[in-house]
């Protein structure tokens, strides 16, 4: 049965509502993994099953199921379960209410292997035979990593804000700059002050202000740091995916002002991308954290379009 779960913090009052709550496990049952569901809703007919991959600075529910008072459709999970899609999510290890015991950086390969622990979990249990997998900045790297290992698991894949090479993207040179605290610690601190600079780094105006303080207090809810793997590995161990290995239909997304990847690194990667069901799109109006933008259901949009493509028709 849907259940309400707060995180149990002291003076919290983020909940998140309407979903069920799942445990898988990974290494023996020696990782806990966290996953967070919401069914289709009834009466409208199935579409198929998605599961939505954090980034590098957030948990799961915080990124796709942030409620926000007076803000319609502000969770991406709520807009997808009401249009027929059973909606899935899952805390990397490391993150939100994930095992985070371990002495590692939780880069992006161990996060693939997160999504290849919980996608077996999902399907077990699912109305498809394979997901619709959308991953966002670094998740987008996990999800492309996870559709490469596992394509026999994948409908289709949706990258937004990725990076491949990360050739002439500035909030990686940026993060260079830092490379020495990265790699001298597993994790590092986050505060509101972090999340607002999401959002100001490269065109600020994009997002409501209290759609940024809703952000960050959801976020700060389950965390006060964050691993620093995937920020090393985005920073100093690029390429991590081949595009010419990944067999599956492919949505490369790319905020028009978001600066994490120039657009030709994207389309030379676009170019290579295997399978000849692709497609680039835009997304006008969008820097970072797409779903939380002012143009939000834009983003919901063209992701929508693409996880309902009709089937090819053969000669």
């Amino acid at each position: 049965m849907p259940t309400d779960h707060s995180s149990g913090l002291p003076g919290n009052d983020i909940r998140w509502s309407g979903g069920e709550e799942h445990w898988t496990t990974r290494k023996q049952g020696e990782i806990d993994l966290f996953l967070w569901h919401k069914p289709a809703a009834a009466g409208v007919p199935f579409r198929g099953t998605i599961l939505f991959v954090h980034g590098s600075s957030m948990a799961s529910q915080p990124t796709f199921d942030l409620s926000v008072p007076g803000r319609a459709d502000s969770s991406a999970m709520d807009w997808f379960r009401e249009r027929g899609f059973d909606t899935w999510t899952m805390d990397n290890e490391g993150y939100g209410r994930s095992s985070k015991h371990r002495e590692i950086n939780f880069d992006i390969a161990n996060g693939a292997d997160d999504l290849a622990a919980g996608t077996e979990y999902i399907l077990q249990r699912a109305r498809s035979r394979q997901l619709m997998v959308y991953g966002i900045s670094s998740g987008a790297l996990k999800g492309a990593l996870f559709a490469q290992r596992h394509p026999e698991r994948v409908a289709r894949l949706a990258l937004d804000a990725f990076v491949w090479t990360g050739e002439g993207s500035p909030t990686l040179a940026k993060r260079r700059e830092k490379m020495a605290e990265w790699t001298g610690a597993h994790r590092r601190k986050i505060d509101r002050d972090f999340v607002y600079s999401i959002f100001n780094r490269d065109h600020p105006g994009t997002a409501e202000d209290r759609v940024i303080e809703a952000f960050a207090q959801a976020i700060l809810t389950l965390d006060n740091s964050m691993p620093t793997g995937t920020y090393v590995d985005m920073c100093s161990k690029l390429p991590l995916v081949d595009p010419q290995e990944i067999a599956v239909p492919t949505i490369v997304m790319r905020g028009e002002w978001d600066g994490i990847a120039s657009f030709d690194d994207l389309l030379e990667f676009f170019k290579r991308l295997r399978h000849s069901d692709k497609q680039f799109a835009v997304m006008k109006g969008i820097s970072h954290a797409s779903f939380q933008q002012k143009n939000y259901q834009n983003v919901y949009h063209i992701l929508h379009a693409f996880f309902t493509q009709p089937p090819q028709v053969y000669a």
